[in-house]
C-alpha cells in the first residue's frame, strides 16, 4: 500500500462535508461576527515574547499536541514524528538554536507557571502530558531573556508557559469528535458547572485518542486524559485548583540518516510484520514503545490589593512508565555449565552483574548453538545486515531462535511550592514595583532495566513477564531551591528593571543493588544570575523600544549521574548570557515587532545516545552518556507583523534569521561550524478569514537548510509546509444545542517530503499530508 495515498478517502469526504456545511447552515444566523484580534506582538516587557492567538489554535486540529500551536511564532520550530504528536520520542523543539530533543534540554516548560519536571524522554514530561489541547488557554513564549520568575532550570534559550483555560461562567456541556487519517480518532467531553457556590466555578473533562503511524499503519497509539479545574474567591483570596491524569501508549518512529532518507523518504526502517527472525524483528514497530502515566495537580492562592500582591501554590507530579526495545538475542548472565541456559526458564531472575555473552539460537534442550563454520549471512537489513550468528540460514533447520524484550522502567515523584510577592509604591511621580519569590522542589526518581525472554521468537513478540535479568536498579533525588528579586521603576518615559536570582540544586544517586556503596552526590548551584532591562516610550503612540539582558542557567540533570561513561568531575552546568534589543508597534490595524538577539552559551552538554541509524547498543549499562562540548554563540533577529486588513481578513507573517556556531569546540564539534539541527532561516505567512458563522485560513511555513551533523558535511534541504482549515459555527441549530461547529484541518496539504526533527546527528522523517475533521457541539 502506498504510504502517501491511503488518506485520500478521508480527505475527499472531509472536504465534501466542509464545503457542504456552510450551504446547509448559512441561513441559520445573520448575526455579524467580528474577527478575533491576533495578539502575537507580546507584552510590554524588556525581552522578546509572544502569545498564541486564536487563529494559531484553528490552524491545528483537536488531535494535535499542545506543542503544535506555537510553531508559527517567531524563532520557534516544532517537529513531531507525525501530525498528531503521538510519539514523544520523536518530538523536538528549537528556539534560537537551543533544543529540546533526545539529547538536549535547553528550553524551559511550565504549566500554569509551575515547573514541568524536566522535558527529557526518560522520566520527563512535556506540556502534552499535562494538558489536553481542547483545554489549552494561551501559550506564552519567551524566546530568550525570559521572565525572572520563570520556574525552570532548563531555560537557557527561553521558556514556554502553557496555561489551562478557566471555567466558563455559565453551565455548559461540550462534546467533540475528531476523525483523521491514519486511523486517527478522538473523543472529548467537558462539563462546565457554572457557579456551583458563591464565586466558585469548575470544569471536568475526559478524552480518548487513538491513531497509528503514517508509514505503515502498524502502530497502536492510545491516550486517555482526564482533568478538572476549579476557581473560587473566598474572603478576597483567589483560589485555583487543577488536576490531570494522562495515560499514553506510543509506538515510536526511528531516526534515519541522510542517505537513508534519500534512498527511501517514506520509510524510517521500522517494520510492520513479525518475521520470526530476531535480527530483523529488532525493528518491529510495536516493539519500539513508550508507556507513560502522569498525574499532576496544584492548589494556588493569591491575595491582591492596591499596594501589594502575595501568591503561592503547592503542587505534585507522579510519573511512571517504561520504554521498550526488542534486542535480537538473549543475554547470557549466568554460568550454568552443561545444564543449558537458565535464561530460557521462567522465574530464574538474575539481579545485576555483567553479561557473559549473547545467545542467538538454541537446540531443543536449551543449549546455545554456534553458526556453521564459514557461513556468510544473507541478511542485509537492518543496520547494514547481520553476521552469521544471527542468520537462521547459518544453522540447522531444527535451531530455535531466541530474543529479548527489554524494558526500561521510569518512576518519578515531585512535590514543590512557589511563593511570590509584589510591592507597589510611588515616590517623586515614579511608580516602583519590587517583587520576589521562592521555588522549592523535591523529587525522587527510580529507574531500572529488565530483560524478558520472548516466549517464542518464531511466532510473536509476546514475552515472559518474569524477567531473566534485571540489569540495574537506581534511585535519584534532586532538591531545587530558587530565589529571585527584581525592582522595576516606571518613570513615564520608560521602565527600567534590574534583578537577580540563584539556584541551589543538589543531586544524589543510589545503586539499589549495592546499598553499601557510597552515594554519588553532585551540587549544581548557579552563580548569582543577573538580569536587567529597559522599555522606552518613543513618543509615538503604540511604539516602544526595549532592551534586556539575562544570565540563564541549566542545572546538571540527574540522568547524568547514571552515565558510566560520564566523568562527573568534568561535567559543568550549562549557562547562557542572553541579550535582546528590539522595537514593538501596536495600533488598531497593525502589530509589529523586530528583535535582535545575541547569546553566549557555555558548557554545552551533549547526550550520546546508544541508538543510531547504524545500529543499537542494547547492552549499554545506561541510556548513553553526557559530555561538555564547549559552547555556542547565537545571533540573529526575529520579525513579526500582523495586519488587520478588515473585519473579515487578517494577515500574519514572521521571519527569523539565526546563526548558531560552536565556540571552544572539540574535534567532534569543530569551532566555527554551524550547530547541527539549527535552522538558519524560518518564515511564516498566514491569512485568516471570518464572515458570520464561517471561517477559514491558510498558513505556510518555510524552514531553511540545516546541517545534520556537527562536522557540517551533511546538508538537509529546506522545506515548505502549508496547513489549511475551514469550518462553520452555527448558534442553536436545533432545540437543546447551543452551538455546533464543523471544522476541517489539513496539515501539509502539498504532501511535502522532508526531514523534520534532528537529534543525535540523525533525523526523523516529516509527517505527510494529514486531514482531520472535527465536530463539536455545546449544550
Amino acid at each position: 500500500m502506498s504510504t502517501r495515498t491511503n488518506n485520500k478517502s478521508l480527505l475527499a469526504s472531509a472536504i465534501a462535508i466542509a464545503l457542504a456545511s456552510p450551504l446547509v447552515m448559512a441561513d441559520n444566523t445573520d448575526e455579524e461576527q467580528m474577527i478575533e484580534e491576533i495578539t502575537v506582538v507580546g507584552k510590554s516587557v524588556s525581552y522578546a515574547n509572544n502569545e498564541t492567538p486564536e487563529e494559531m489554535f484553528k490552524q491545528q486540529s483537536a488531535m494535535t499536541s499542545t506543542l503544535a500551536v506555537i510553531d508559527n511564532l517567531p524563532g520557534v520550530l516544532i517537529n513531531e514524528g507525525d501530525t498528531f504528536g503521538s510519539d514523544d520520542w520523536s518530538t523536538t523543539v528549537s528556539i534560537r538554536g537551543f533544543q529540546l530533543s533526545l539529547d538536549e534540554q535547553q528550553i524551559g516548560i511550565t504549566i500554569d507557571g509551575i515547573a514541568n519536571g524536566n522535558s527529557n524522554y526518560g522520566g520527563g514530561a512535556k506540556a502534552n502530558r499535562y494538558i489536553d489541547t481542547e483545554n489549552l488557554g494561551v501559550v506564552q513564549v519567551s524566546q530568550g531573556t525570559a521572565d525572572i520568575a520563570s520556574r525552570s532550570h532548563e531555560a537557557l534559550g527561553g521558556s514556554l508557559n502553557f496555561t489551562t483555560s478557566d471555567p466558563e461562567q455559565e453551565e455548559k456541556a461540550t462534546v467533540s469528535l475528531t476523525l483523521a487519517d491514519f486511523d486517527g480518532q478522538k473523543y472529548f467531553a467537558r462539563y462546565d458547572t457554572g457557579e456551583i457556590f458563591k464565586d466558585t466555578f469548575a470544569w471536568f473533562s475526559l478524552s480518548s485518542t487513538e491513531s497509528s503511524d503514517w508509514i505503515q499503519q502498524a502502530a497502536e497509539n492510545e491516550r486517555d486524559h482526564y482533568a478538572a479545574k476549579v476557581i473560587s474567591a473566598v474572603n478576597g483570596i483567589d483560589l485555583t485548583a487543577y488536576v490531570s491524569y494522562d495515560d499514553t501508549h506510543e509506538d515510536n518512529y526511528q531516526r534515519v540518516s541522510l542517505a537513508g532518507f534519500e534512498q527511501n523518504p517514506e520509510w524510517d526502517g521500522l517494520t510492520e510484520d513479525w518475521t520470526g527472525i530476531p535480527y530483523v524483528d529488532q525493528t518491529y514497530r510495536r516493539g519500539w514503545s513508550t508507556l507513560r502515566e502522569n498525574i499532576f495537580g496544584y492548589l494556588k492562592a493569591a491575595y491582591v490589593t492596591d499596594s501589594f500582591e502575595v501568591s503561592g501554590n503547592v503542587y505534585f507530579h507522579d510519573n511512571s512508565g517504561r520504554g521498550d526495545w526488542v534486542p535480537p538475542y538473549l543475554v547470557d548472565v549466568k554460568d550454568d555449565g552443561d545444564a543449558g541456559h537458565s535464561e530460557l526458564v521462567s522465574g530464574n531472575t538474575v539481579l545485576g552483574g555483567a553479561p557473559l555473552g549473547r545467545i542467538y539460537f538454541v537446540d531443543a534442550n536449551g543449549n546455545s548453538l554456534a553458526p556453521t563454520a564459514g557461513c556468510v549471512s544473507s541478511i542485509l537489513a537492518p543496520y547494514g545486515g547481520s553476521g552469521p550468528e544471527a542468520d537462521p540460514a547459518c544453522y540447522d533447520r531444527s535451531a530455535i531462535p531466541v530474543g529479548s524484550y527489554r524494558h526500561t522502567h521510569y518512576n518519578k515523584e515531585r512535590f514543590g511550592f512557589n511563593g511570590d510577592f509584589a510591592l507597589y509604591s510611588t515616590f517623586d511621580n515614579i511608580n516602583n514595583t519590587l517583587r520576589g519569590g521562592i521555588w522549592y522542589e523535591d523529587y525522587e526518581r527510580d529507574e531500572s532495566r529488565d530483560w524478558h525472554k520472548i516466549i517464542d521468537s518464531r511466532t510473536s513478540y509476546q514475552f515472559d513477564h518474569n524477567p531473566y535479568w534485571v540489569q540495574y536498579d537506581r534511585s535519584f533525588t534532586v532538591d531545587t531551591m530558587m530565589f529571585y528579586l527584581e525592582d522595576e521603576l516606571d518613570m513615564g518615559w520608560g521602565k527600567v528593571r534590574v534583578g537577580a536570582k540563584k539556584f541551589l540544586v543538589e543531586l544524589e544517586a543510589d545503586d539499589n543493588f549495592n546499598r553499601g556503596a557510597a552515594k554519588v552526590k553532585v551540587d549544581s548551584d548557579s552563580d548569582t544570575l543577573l538580569s536587567a532591562g529597559v522599555v522606552l516610550n518613543t513618543g509615538v503612540d503604540g511604539l516602544e523600544v526595549f532592551a534586556g539582558y539575562a544570565e540563564n542557567f541549566a542545572a546538571i540533570k540527574d540522568s547524568v549521574l547514571e552515565r558510566d561513561a560520564s566523568q562527573l568531575d568534568n561535567i559543568e552546568p550549562e549557562t547562557a548570557d542572553n541579550i535582546d534589543l528590539g522595537i514593538r508597534y501596536s495600533s488598531d490595524s497593525i502589530e509589529a515587532s523586530l528583535t535582535y538577539y545575541d547569546i553566549s552559551f557555555d558548557n554545552r552538554l551533549v547526550f550520546i545516545a546508544p541508538d543510531s541509524p547504524d545500529g543499537i547498543d542494547f547492552l549499554i549499562g545506561n541510556n548513553g552518556s553526557y559530555i561538555n562540548v564547549g559552547g555556542i554563540d547565537s545571533t540573529g533577529f526575529e520579525a513579526s507583523l500582523t495586519w488587520y486588513i478588515s473585519n473579515e481578513w487578517t494577515a500574519y507573517t514572521s521571519y527569523t534569521s539565526n546563526d548558531s556556531e560552536y565556540v571552544e569546540g572539540t574535534s567532534a564539534f569543530p569551532t566555527g561550524n554551524t550547530v547541527f539541527g539549527s535552522a538558519e532561516d524560518l518564515a511564516v505567512v498566514s491569512f485568516d478569514w471570518l464572515r458570520d458563522e464561517k471561517f477559514a485560513g491558510v498558513s505556510t511555513k518555510w524552514v531553511g537548510k540545516r546541517w545534520l551533523d556537527a562536522a557540517n558535511t551533511q546538508r538537509i534541504d529546506d522545506y515548505i509546509v502549508s496547513d489549511v482549515y475551514a469550518g462553520v459555527t452555527v448558534d442553536r441549530p436545533v432545540e437543546g444545542i447551543q452551538s455546533l461547529e464543523v471544522r476541517l484541518t489539513i496539515n501539509n496539504i502539498t504532501d511535502e517530503s522532508y526531514l523534520g526533527g534532528v537529534a543525535g546527528q540523525a533525523a526523523w522523517i516529516g509527517a505527510p499530508r494529514t486531514a482531520a475533521l472535527n465536530i463539536k457541539a455545546a449544550f
